[in-house]
């Protein structure tokens, strides 16, 4: 079932589509153009099976709570399609008295609308922009009726972002890293690499704008990540659809082999998980764009009880069985040889040219657009999601057995309180990563070199924060100067990875986090491959080096800031120096001021003999008042 102006010939935007709440139906589509549906009407509220949270996702939970808002979410492809599909809406609220025209159904003291674009590229701040516009527009008309406004929005949009290249600030509009760093500071390298890890990340706050932003705003850190790496991220089936399907279990039958996969059993020789089968995915290399969509087969030996914990033990992920086990066998060898070492060259922050990188080419293992350095890394595929906005009708994803991992938002606390479904939650409005798992706490711990890289980030970002005409344009400190940086990041650390006999390189990002990271599914699929690009990359952290006493501070102030027993010693002294200080202040008021009054009284009365007869008569009565207690 493909709804109408599904095919190719069409422009990026898909569809406009209105969502409205209804005083007995709840949220449903009431206008779409083109049809969702290829047989009904612009008005039917009638859905694919396939977006069927649509609506509560047009029309986020809470949005009553504000006048408006803006939320961006991913819908899962229709049957036919490979690829995500990106929707961006935005809400507004009007008073029913207000309207011109007040439909039958319209029983409550305000309406509630979104107006949401269904778009096949991830142009979120470019959309918003326009749909902020339409959407006030829209509403000022008082009468919803008038549909001709959105029709004329598509075909505007059609015409303006065909054959508009995915690269530039168009990607980027509204995704500020500098705003980032400076609520999250050195937190967001460890969001980084909590990504790059796989694991099933949640970030909580509300409104649901500031919720889409920080998370999409994190991922704008990857390169070519929101360009070209979500295609695969809302693979998944809605709650009626979830059924154990013969054809599931046959499309990854050889998966049980790796759910026994844990990373403290994996040493410094992890890469030897694959070269078992290194000759099957010799064989499926070549229809590795078809294998791309299989679904992952849940672990056996399933029981009511134990679903959960025996799927856990795939993290940090469950390998693919073809592709990213073909090359280790065969560049092994080769490796060290490309990627030496030059110990004598230095290490600089700022990211060398791309000159003649010479765009981007079809991934063979990854399907996805990769350029020369095999990046964006393939996170978002084999069943790990990227869903900016989660709805509450969607909360069976988080312990779906089809979904290995997931970076989600949510705004409703049923979210937060379930901690047990995911590995870390991310705190927006306190900027507090919680992290239950100690293992996983220990492989996010940051060494010295990576506090050396938040911190000069941090530094960079705040020392001029004051200026307002140079506020977030300038090269050093601005957003394109901070992906840079982590451009840089991610080039040192995947050079510094395939460096297996240099355990000095290895540490400075973190042993523990190296070991996990090897056997994730990302850095499977890239090692499977060489990418002419790193050669030209230096390996070794961009600030390795020896330590100093700005260490020994640096590592100080962290600790106390962010371990727990930290915070508690943090909180104790400050309980303790306004407990000082106020006992001072009483102190003062009391004894204090008593001896401030008899110091009075003696000097008076010592001045009083140093001085005439006539003169210390009048003078009498102020030393006898001023003793009184």
């Amino acid at each position: 079932m493909e709804p109408q102006g599904r095919d190719e010939g069409k422009g990026p935007v898909l569809h406009i589509v209105v969502v409205g709440f209804h005083h007995k139906k709840g949220c449903q589509v009431e206008f779409s153009y083109p049809p969702l549906m290829p047989d009904e009407g612009h008005d039917s509220n009638l859905l694919p099976e396939e977006w069927k949270y649509l609506p509560f996702l047009a029309l986020p939970d809470g949005a009553h709570n504000y006048q408006e808002d803006t939320v961006y979410f991913h819908l899962p492809p229709l049957s036919g399609d490979t690829k995500c599909v990106y929707g961006v809406s935005c809400y507004r609220q009007i008073e029913a008295k207000a309207l011109k025209v007040r439909q039958a159904d319209v029983t409550r003291e305000t309406v509630q609308k979104s107006v949401c674009v269904l778009s096949r590229v991830p142009l979120y701040g470019l959309l918003q922009a326009k749909l902020q516009l339409i959407t006030h527009a829209y509403f000022e008309e008082k009468d919803f009726s008038q549909i001709s406004i959105l029709k004329e929005l598509y075909d505007h949009m059609n015409s303006s972002l065909r054959g508009s290249a995915l690269d530039g600030s168009q990607v980027y509009l509204g995704l500020s890293p500098r705003d980032l760093i400076l609520h999250f500071r050195h937190k967001a390298l460890i969001l980084f690499k909590l990504i790059l890890l796989e694991k099933k990340v949640l970030f909580y706050v509300s409104p649901v704008n500031r919720l889409v932003g920080a998370l999409m705003t994190v991922l704008s850190l990857f390169p070519g990540m929101i360009e070209h790496g979500l295609v695969d991220s809302s693979h998944y089936r809605p709650k009626s659809s979830v059924s154990e399907d013969q054809s599931l279990v046959e499309s990854v039958s050889g998966a049980e082999e790796f759910v026994s996969v844990s990373v403290t059993d994996i040493d410094s020789t992890a890469l030897d998980l694959g070269v078992e089968t290194a000759q099957p995915a010799t064989e499926s290399s070549g229809n590795s764009s078809e294998g791309n969509n299989h679904h992952l087969k849940p672990p056996s030996r399933i029981s009511p009880e134990s679903s959960e914990s025996e799927w856990e033990t795939l993290d940090p992920s469950v390998l693919d069985e073809s592709g990213p086990q073909e090359a280790p066998s065969e560049t092994e060898s080769e490796l060290p040889e490309t990627f030496d070492s030059k110990p004598g060259t230095p290490i600089t922050v700022q990211p060398q040219a791309v000159t003649g990188q010479g765009g981007v080419t079809q991934g063979l293992v990854s399907g996805l657009e990769e350029d020369q350095y095999g990046l964006p890394l393939a996170i978002f595929t084999k069943g790990y999601l990227c869903l900016p906005y989660m709805a509450l009708q969607q909360h069976h994803l988080l312990s779906d057995v089809t979904v290995r991992g997931f970076v989600a938002g949510a705004t409703n606390i049923l979210f937060r309180q379930q901690r047990h479904l995911s590995d870390a939650i991310v705190e927006v409005e306190e900027a507090r990563i919680q992290i239950q798992d100690p293992e996983l706490r220990k492989m996010l711990s940051l060494t010295t070199a990576d506090l050396r890289f938040a911190d000069y980030l941090v530094k960079h970002v705040t020392e001029n924060r004051d200026d307002v005409f140079l506020d977030g344009t300038g090269w050093e400190g601005g957003d394109e100067w901070i992906r840079a940086q982590f451009t840089l990041y991610l080039h040192s650390l995947l050079s510094s990875a395939l460096q297996q006999d240099n355990e000095r390189l290895l540490a400075d990002y973190g042993a523990p986090f190296i070991t996990a990271w090897k056997i994730t599914h990302n850095y499977r699929v890239w090692y499977s491959n060489k990418h002419p690009g790193m050669t030209a990359v230096t390996p070794g952290h961009p600030f390795q080096g020896q330590y100093s006493v700005a260490d020994v501070k640096l590592r100080l102030s962290h600790s106390v800031q962010n371990s727990e027993r930290g915070k508690k010693i943090g909180n104790a002294m400050m309980t303790t120096s306004r407990n000082v200080v106020q006992t001072g202040k009483a102190v003062g008021q009391s004894v204090g001021g008593a001896l401030t009054s008899a110091k009075t009284a003696m000097s008076t009365w010592f001045s009083t003999l140093a001085q005439p007869a006539p003169a210390s008569t009048p003078a009498c009565p102020e030393p006898g008042t001023a003793v009184k207690p």
